[in-house]
């Protein structure tokens, strides 16, 4: 009869010290994000906060953290650069010890226009970003984060709902679903989770950039729940990923979106 290893989760470094873990959230200048930041703070951990292009909002993000007593510090990055997101996690070692949470919401929106008149440099663009950059990021995650850790992707649930004219997005996410499901199978043995978060119809302003008022009720109507998503809504998806609570949940996508259909 085969045996069941019934061991206990590992204890990272920052359990062991009473230090306390550390996360990683790229594009925590704005939106998710940086609703992501904020609840991870709360929730006691010292924050990296990446961003691309954003630095005064990245710093508000750190001045509410420390106001509240917590640690964190912003780090410029380009997701899809390899050498500057080394230096982001860099920053998470020498400044707070280790790397225990890593929370790639950085990504890149695109035209909703049809597959044949999308601007094939948009395509690259967006590709760049969401494809490239979270692989560069999750590289950095492999290598480095903590046993007991959690490393957590961002997709769509477009990828499901396949959504005439959103034809690059949805690739670029589904790719991102792709390279998930193969980094938890990947980090076999390591006491580390990686999952996706997709969310529906979110208040950002990634999502509101470019649709009228009209389209937006119709896309708030849809869900069950007849309401647009909050910032709050998918950062307290990904605190429960990221705490000992989630930990059993692995490999997943993880459809934050009400219901919708």
């Amino acid at each position: 009869m085969p045996s069941r290893n019934t061991a206990p989760p590992q204890i990272t470094a920052g359990q062991e010290t009473g230090a306390p873990r550390v996360a990683v959230v790229t594009g925590g200048s704005r939106g998710i994000g940086r609703e992501t930041v904020s609840r991870l703070a709360a929730d006691g951990f010292a924050v990296v906060v990446g961003y691309a292009a954003h630095r005064d909002r990245a710093e508000a993000a750190v001045r509410q953290v420390t106001a509240a007593g917590g640690r964190a510090v912003a780090v410029p990055a380009d997701v899809a650069d390899e050498r500057r997101v080394a230096a982001l996690f860099d920053t998470a070692e020498s400044e707070f010890g280790g790397v225990d949470v890593v929370v790639h919401a950085a990504g890149r929106g695109a035209s909703s226009v049809p597959v044949a008149e999308l601007d094939l440099a948009e395509l690259d663009a967006v590709h760049r970003t969401n494809v490239r950059g979270t692989f560069v990021v999750a590289q950095q995650a492999a290598r480095r984060v903590r046993g007991g850790g959690a490393v957590i992707t961002f997709s769509t649930s477009v990828v499901g709902l396949a959504f005439p004219g959103y034809g690059a997005y949805s690739a670029s996410k589904g790719a991102v679903e792709a390279l998930t499901m193969i980094l938890a199978r990947e980090l076999r043995g390591r006491d580390v989770t990686v999952n996706a978060v997709a969310p529906g119809p979110t208040a950002t302003d990634l999502f509101l950039d470019g649709k009228d008022e009209e389209t937006i009720a119709r896309l708030a109507a849809r869900p069950p729940l007849e309401r647009l998503g909050t910032p709050t809504d998918i950062a307290g998806v990904v605190a429960f990923l990221a705490s000992p609570a989630g930990h059993w949940v692995n490999g997943q996508v993880i459809r934050a979106n009400g219901g919708i259909v």
